[in-house]
């Protein structure tokens, strides 16, 4: 499903290079949960970024679901992240003036999805997360919890095979944060790959598989056992 090879990040700062990224290799299957954590600055968003298209890797082979991505254009690039790609980010990154219900559906109207298409998946989706009668409301009307559930919908609007979650619990407290990973792992069990950026070692701990980073290098790579 995922593949990185020899792949290196490097940012130039001032006169300076930074390798945010040391030759990772790296291999995921399609169905896996993993979690990625780490100290500030050991590469984790780097990592997640250039997974979900969102950057490109100095050097080296990024093969997402058999294809190298990494010789895409743009264009290219923004097409295989619409089709195969969910986001779920911390601050949930929604549209202040649209509602619930059109922030769900907008991923579809970029992606010239039918208008009866779109109005049937946005209601099932609203109704599976307990949003129905929040449907019409604008994110500023909306809990933390709410407007994660939100943000969750319409990261899988489109059915991506890979769903990424940059630390998706880190605004919320801890009994809705409980909620919205049990909705992300109900997820998992759907068959979407979950892979999670996270501070937090019980939240890490949860998933079947663990890599931990340090200084832009993946320094273990465990399984839960069981």
């Amino acid at each position: 499903m995922i593949e990185f090879s020899d792949v290196s990040r490097i940012f130039t700062v001032g006169d300076q290079q930074v390798a945010a990224l040391r030759n990772i290799n790296l291999e995921l299957v399609a169905g896996e949960y993993v979690s990625i954590m780490g100290p500030s600055g050991s590469g984790k968003s780097t990592l997640l970024n250039l997974m979900g298209l969102l950057d490109r890797p100095t050097s080296g082979i990024y093969r997402l679901d058999g294809q190298d991505v990494t010789t895409l254009d743009d264009t290219q690039q923004a097409l295989v992240r619409r089709d195969k790609i969910g986001f779920v980010f911390q601050f949930f990154h929604l549209v202040p003036r649209l509602s619930a219900a059109m922030n769900i559906e907008l991923p579809m109207i970029l992606a010239g999805v039918p208008v009866e298409e779109r109005r049937e998946r946005v209601v099932q989706l609203l109704q599976s997360y307990g949003l129905t009668d929040r449907a019409d409301h604008r994110p500023e009307q909306l809990s933390g919890g709410q407007r994660q559930r939100v943000a969750i919908a319409r990261a899988t609007i489109m059915r991506p095979l890979v769903l990424l979650a940059d630390e998706p619990t880190g605004n919320l407290d801890q009994a809705t944060g409980k909620e919205v990973m049990s909705l992300l792992e109900h997820l998992m069990e759907q068959g979407v790959t979950l892979i999670m950026v996270t501070h937090d070692p019980g939240l890490g701990a949860r998933a079947s598989r663990q890599l931990h980073m340090v200084d832009g290098q993946i320094v273990s790579d465990s399984r839960a056992r069981g």
